[in-house]
């Protein structure tokens, strides 16, 4: 006889300085995934807006503040614009490997260049290898790590500059994390390109989804997401497509020079509020 599914206990976290808006607070609902239905549970969590972080599924819960908004792209409906044709062509010769989820060296240093560039004040600069390894093997669901080489002649495999931690659902793929060298010359376009090949994935595999996670208004380190169309935003009425004018104005937005006061907010955690450690539940 089949032991019946136990509806999931769920936790909040204590109210903490938000990452993204400075003078605001954030707060988690989270939940724990385990046992042979947490594939099911989590994408049953992931098409309500939840996120995973290891063996836990979680999403904002803050009292007075809804700014953080779950996004997806229609993958099977993408077109690409101008720039991002020209970023998929600059970077259509690198080796793309899907990997198990497993933690190496050459990942590491990556991770650790990339978090010293692009968020040097964020709590994950602080990992070492055994908090890397914990985010990328501690999974209970279908998941791998996408590897991003540079080509080579003799066909052994060639540098690492990017990598990208997916889940793999029924509708899509969850991009968990992604990271790649920032400072690599002649490899404009590196961050999207690793975006736009999930989107190709998906669409090959007949998913209709790349869930990009939160887009959060008001922070410039947030407003990359909204670049790709079809996006979907989760509503109180479920996901919807954003308008296409009302997306325009954002890409214009988000592709504006900016001043000084356009960086990214500093905070205690990494990119997509990526929780290194919860609560014990």
């Amino acid at each position: 006889m089949t032991a019946p599914i136990r509806f999931p206990r769920f936790f909040v976290t204590s109210p903490a300085p938000c990452p993204y808006l400075p003078g605001r607070q954030e707060r988690k609902v989270f939940t724990e995934l385990k046992g042979e239905h947490a594939d099911q549970l989590n994408e049953a969590l992931g098409r309500i807006g939840f996120r995973r972080s290891q063996t836990v599924a979680y999403r904002p819960s803050c009292l007075d503040c809804q700014a953080c908004v779950s996004v997806r792209v229609a993958a099977t409906e993408f077109k690409p614009s101008s720039t991002q044709k020209r970023d998929l062509k600059r970077n259509s010769d690198l080796v793309v490997t899907e990997c198990r989820p497993w933690a190496t060296d050459e990942q590491f240093e990556l991770l650790t260049k990339y978090l010293s560039v692009r968020h040097p004040d964020g709590g994950m600069s602080a990992m070492d290898e055994m908090d890397y390894a914990d985010m990328v093997e501690h999974t209970p669901v279908t998941s791998s790590l996408v590897e991003y080489r540079e080509p080579t002649e003799t066909g052994e495999p060639g540098k690492l500059i990017g990598a990208c931690l997916t889940d793999r659902q029924g509708d899509g793929l969850s991009m968990i994390y992604s990271f790649y060298d920032p400072e690599h010359t002649g490899r404009a376009g590196l961050g999207n390109f690793i975006i736009l090949d999930h989107i190709r994935r998906a669409a090959e595999s007949a998913l209709p989804y790349v869930y990009l996670g939160y887009w959060v208004d008001g922070s410039p380190r947030m407003q990359y997401k909204v670049r790709y169309r079809p996006l979907e935003t989760l509503t109180r009425d479920g996901w919807k497509r954003m308008e296409r004018d009302e997306q325009s104005k954002l890409i214009a937005e988000a592709t504006a020079p900016r001043g000084k006061k356009g960086g990214a907010v500093a905070g205690n955690r990494g990119k997509d509020g990526q929780p290194v450690k919860f609560p014990a539940s």
